[in-house]
């Protein structure tokens, strides 16, 4: 397991498991980051990640992405 932050631009991840507080948790998983789902990087700007998650683009900091692990 590896933090987002780490996945390759491009490349399919599946999320393992989703850590920080109960809050940041359940903001995650109203983006639709939920364990066992995919996700894939698609662009790295200043740090902060572009996501595709379920079917959507999502623009999440470093810092969030560093709590969800693939």
């Amino acid at each position: 397991m590896m933090p987002l932050t780490y996945a390759n631009v491009g490349e399919e991840s599946v999320i393992r498991k989703i850590g920080g507080s109960p809050e940041v948790r359940a903001h995650l998983e109203n983006l639709g980051f939920v364990a066992g789902g995919k996700v894939t990087v698609i662009t790295t700007i200043g740090g902060n990640l572009i996501v595709n998650v379920k079917e959507s683009r999502v623009a999440i900091s470093r810092e969030m992405a560093s709590r969800i692990m693939v």
